[in-house]
């Protein structure tokens, strides 16, 4: 016969299991819901004109205003995110973060979808079958990828180091360079969900979501620069 002390603890488990399961769902609803505001506002864009003004000014102006811009609001929402105890800031902070992404990929989105169309369809898939099957072995083996954060940090001091490079010295990265970052974004991707699993605090699933969203965008950006330099040769 269980003890009562042991019956209690059992309790407490399972609660504690239902609490990360719920956080879990409500972490991966947020997502869907960032990726379809996303979508949105770039269907609104392009459907009302705005987009090519928008390109055309994002092309015609230093990228490096635009990325220090994009940098900047990034982290303001990702510490609204996670650190703010009002829920309607939460969701203010990822909301701004979706809106600034979306602006940020207007001229990428332009130009692919002038000189390749429907090569926009294609990364947007592969990207979804990459995230879907990265998801997948996260969970599958239940593995603690935190390891990865500082392979990610140096990586990405790395990245953004050429980046800034090759807008300074109009130099291209080419195709290695987005080939690097797919992995790049596909560890991320490993790494922002094994902190779901195990690490965020349960209380910040909004928090939660706009890292997983980050990742995700990054992914279909190489994955799409990756797409219109194969449709080039």
């Amino acid at each position: 016969m269980q003890s009562q002390y042991g019956y209690a603890g059992s309790l407490r488990g399972r609660d504690a299991v239902d609490q990360r399961a719920r956080f879990i769902t409500r972490t991966y609803n947020h997502l869907f819901g960032a990726i379809v505001l996303f979508t949105l506002i770039e269907l609104a864009l392009f459907s009302t004109g705005l987009a090519p003004v928008i390109a055309r000014a994002m092309m015609g102006t230093t990228w490096l205003l635009v990325m220090g811009a994009f940098m900047l609001t990034s982290w303001i929402a990702s510490r609204v995110a996670h650190t703010a105890q009002s829920l309607p800031a939460q969701y203010a902070a990822l909301g701004g973060f979706v809106l600034a992404e979306a602006i940020v990929f207007v001229p990428l989105l332009y130009v692919a979808n002038s000189v390749a169309p429907g090569v926009i369809s294609s990364a947007a898939l592969v990207t979804f079958v990459g995230f879907a099957g990265l998801t997948a072995v996260a969970f599958i083996t239940r593995k603690d990828f935190s390891f990865l954060r500082g392979l990610l940090m140096w990586g990405g001091i790395g990245a953004l180091v050429l980046v800034v490079a090759g807008a300074i010295f109009g130099f291209q990265l080419g195709v290695f360079f987005s080939v690097a970052m797919v992995v790049f974004a596909g560890a991320a991707i490993l790494y922002d969900t094994s902190n779901v699993l195990h690490h965020f605090p349960e209380d910040r699933y909004v928090g939660a979501a706009l890292e997983l969203f980050a990742s995700v965008a990054l992914l279909f950006w190489y994955v799409l620069r990756l797409f219109m330099s194969s449709s080039r040769d």
